[in-house]
């Protein structure tokens, strides 16, 4: 056990484009492994948690328990669950996996069964103010490789709408990095009336351009009540989304009887969700299509590959979360267990910044749609410190809605 003891655990906070936070432990030997555990406009919540209450507890313990030191972390917090614990359970998680695959000498996905497929197919963010600038997205994305497309789009009367990359955000591309540089969260509007007169509209003109053949998808965002989603999952039906996502918010499990009720469009929710507790009723009473957690916030491997064999009794399949705010790291642990899982639906893929890449160097690769880990050992990502240290922490809060009577709404 000597030489795979835990020897040091770091805390590594930086902002190459964006905060991330990201752990490192180093064995005796000196094998180092990452963990991810950014949480999007409260980082330094995690990186407290793990520095003053999870690092201690780390040195000198065997690197190659993992089951057992996820048990430890879970339990003997007493205070269990939540984004934060989980966020940081996960990093220690995936740097412990990320250790034993490197000592293995293989890349991760051959511990956790080996290969079920070639690639992982990868779906893209397009977005437009209108129809013009939409079609332009969808076509860059498809030339970039993409052969599925999530599609987002402005909405008439309401003045900044999530996930539209033209829209002005201090950070830049707003879908890149929505949570904005500012002492203060900023503040949107939203209708939801407008919305779901707009969104079958779009639906309908984007399959006239580009046919029946794309797999599409649209993510709601929680906004919705559960009557509001049902209408708009019915009225989504005649152009065959790949998935709906987000329609309500999931905290409510029973609000999605309702909704499968009225609709057959397929269902995607999790990606504020953090342990299987979370999905004991959705996946048992198949009201769910898609699992949406991600590897960061849900505890790491160990956890989400427990939710997704649960899932696969119920034909449930993996739609993990993947966008910006999942480090290059947290990424990787995605793809790993993309690559080994039976029940694999699609991935999310929003490719980091220039200036990411160059803290993060990762093995992974995507071209002709699908997504692949590569064949080093391990997670096949290593963090440059140098160039990290040249992006220090700042400052962002995520934006919030108001209605148009003052009402806070779910953003």
């Amino acid at each position: 056990m000597s030489g795979t003891a835990i020897r040091t655990a770091e805390v590594l906070v930086s902002s190459p484009g964006r905060n991330f936070v990201t752990l490192r432990l180093v064995t005796e030997d000196g094998v180092e492994g990452l963990g991810d555990a950014t949480l999007n406009g409260r980082e330094l919540a995690v990186a407290s948690y793990l520095t003053d209450h999870v690092v201690p507890l780390l040195h000198g313990r065997d690197a190659h328990t993992i089951e057992d030191t996820w048990q430890f972390l879970y339990r003997s917090a007493y205070w269990r669950r939540g984004p934060v614990t989980m966020a940081a359970i996960a990093a220690v998680d995936v740097a412990l996996w990320d250790i034993k695959a490197k000592l293995a000498g293989m890349p991760l996905y051959q511990l956790l069964g080996g290969a079920s497929r070639s690639g992982i197919m990868a779906y893209g963010h397009a977005s437009g103010r209108d129809l013009p600038e939409l079609f332009d997205s969808i076509r860059q994305h498809l030339d970039e490789g993409f052969r599925s497309i999530r599609v987002q789009t402005s909405v008439p009367g309401v003045d900044a709408v999530y996930g539209v990359a033209a829209q002005p955000s201090s950070s830049g591309r707003y879908d890149y990095e929505p949570a904005q540089r500012a002492p203060l969260p900023a503040e949107e509007d939203w209708d939801t009336r407008a919305y779901l007169r707009h969104i079958p509209r779009v639906f309908e003109a984007v399959r006239n351009e580009f046919g029946p053949e794309l797999p599409l998808l649209h993510d709601g965002h929680h906004r919705m009540t559960p009557i509001q989603a049902a209408r708009l999952g019915k009225d989504l039906e005649p152009y065959d989304l790949f998935w709906l996502e987000d329609c309500t918010p999931a905290e409510n499990q029973d609000a999605l009887r309702l909704v499968r009720q009225h609709t057959v469009t397929p269902l995607a929710i999790g990606e504020v969700f953090n342990t299987v507790w979370d999905y004991q009723t959705l996946i048992r009473e198949q009201l769910i299509d898609y699992v949406r957690s991600a590897v960061t916030h849900t505890g790491g491997i160990t956890a989400l590959r427990r939710i997704l064999d649960f899932a696969a009794q119920y034909q449930i399949k993996s739609g993990i979360h993947g966008p910006t705010d999942i480090s290059p790291v947290g990424m990787a642990a995605a793809l790993h267990l993309d690559l080994a899982i039976h029940n694999f639906g699609i991935q999310e893929y929003m490719k980091h910044s220039a200036t990411t890449d160059e803290v993060f160097r990762t093995s992974f690769t995507f071209a002709d749609g699908y997504l692949h880990p590569g064949h080093e050992p391990g997670l096949g990502v290593t963090y440059d410190d140098e160039a990290a240290s040249r992006h220090p922490y700042q400052a962002a809060y995520l934006p919030f809605n108001r209605l148009k009577d003052g009402t806070v709404h779910d953003w």
